[in-house]
């Protein structure tokens, strides 16, 4: 049997992401791609970087990675007010492109990217990357599990992640920061996130409260409201959210497939108790299934799925069920292989994650609502 073709990856954007998730899990599945081009704004990270995974082209300026021939797929991995223009961009030289979630911050820069890419030479494609979606547990155990529930009563939504650096700096993969960052990419970041903020609250004041919302939505939102949408569907209704930061939380109206309706509750925020509580639990008239994360930061922790129920014999009966040790994020990357190696067809895609940000969007004009209340 021979062995697989490699894929060519460029990556924009080698900080933390990179460097604890997706660097690691590239060099352990070096049999299906290979690095060819990294940038940075910082040009010590990139030199680091380069040295760190092998990789032959190093540069400060993104679009030097887009144009590399060797390069097949684009991973961006930068802050969210730079994804929409580097998609655009890569998109347009016909490169395809993983971008590390969020898509963006706002509906109209989605739009622009799913123009670029409807127009892509070659039908170069997008696959947005939440990870947590392509965990074997969430794929396996806890699915089969939710479709034994005839009828959902109500859901819980949850992710208290703690502090990021706890868990970065136990993870074995010796991230290093520098600071050498051109006098401009600050002034440049700050404009493109408030053109976002217009665009995500138009025809309103932008305080720093909803920067703030904005900027955590897309972070750490961004994972769970993806995750309770493929399982519980599009909500029907924001009925309240509260937003005081580092906190922030909502409760939704969905509806089963018989068209009774339930509720969910999103509650998610960030402390300095370095215990990452992420879970997702469904609840029936006789069953709750619950899948639980821990940090992604972490290599190889397990996803486990909690089954509580009442048997035949009318007792409560406990189970635990762990569908696989494979972490999220290389279940994800044999995905984006799958996806641009040999044209399977792509989930988390840019018309789907968009769904994302209009359920930010519903949550935005609630807020709005009950502040003008």
């Amino acid at each position: 049997m021979s062995a697989p073709r490699r894929l060519g990856l460029g990556i924009i954007g080698a900080g933390e992401v990179f460097q604890v998730c997706h660097g690691p899990c590239l060099l352990l599945l070096s049999h299906l791609f290979k690095i060819e081009s990294i940038c940075d704004i910082s040009a010590k990270t990139v030199d680091h970087c380069a040295t760190k995974f092998f990789v032959p082209q190093k540069t400060t300026t993104p679009q030097e990675v887009i144009d590399n021939p060797a390069v097949e797929v684009v991973f961006i991995l930068t802050s969210d007010e730079s994804h929409a223009p580097l998609a655009c961009a890569s998109l347009k030289a016909g490169k395809n492109v993983f971008i590390e979630k969020p898509l963006t911050l706002s509906l109209p820069s989605a739009q622009s990217i799913l123009d670029a890419e409807r127009t892509a030479p070659g039908g170069a494609r997008v696959f947005v990357g939440y990870m947590r979606r392509y965990a074997p547990s969430f794929l396996q155990a806890f699915k089969r599990e939710i479709a034994s529930i005839p009828q959902i009563l109500y859901a819980r939504v949850r992710d208290f992640s703690g502090p990021n650096t706890n868990f970065v700096n136990q993870s074995g993969t010796f991230q290093v920061k520098h600071q050498d960052y051109p006098p401009s990419a600050s002034e440049e970041r700050n404009t493109r996130l408030e053109a976002l903020y217009t665009e995500a609250f138009p025809a309103q004041e932008i305080t720093d409260e909803k920067r703030k919302y904005c900027r955590f939505l897309g972070s750490l939102g961004s994972h769970d409201i993806s995750l309770m949408r493929e399982v519980l569907g599009f909500p029907e209704k924001v009925n309240g959210v509260s937003a005081n930061d580092p906190f922030y939380s909502a409760i939704m109206t969905f509806r089963n497939a018989d068209g009774s309706a339930y509720s969910a509750t999103y509650e998610s925020g960030i402390d300095q108790v370095p215990v990452f509580d992420a879970h997702l639990c469904v609840y029936g008239a006789k069953k709750r299934v619950t899948i639980r994360y821990d940090s992604p930061y972490v290599k190889g922790l397990p996803i486990y799925v909690d089954v509580d129920e009442v048997n035949e014999q009318g007792e409560v009966q406990h189970r635990s069920v762990l569908s696989s040790y494979e972490d999220a994020y290389t279940a994800e990357l044999q995905e984006v292989y799958e996806a641009f190696a040999n044209g399977k067809t792509i989930k988390s895609t840019v018309e789907d994650a968009t769904k994302d940000i209009q359920i930010f969007d519903m949550m935005y004009k609630r807020w709005a609502l009950e502040q003008s209340a």
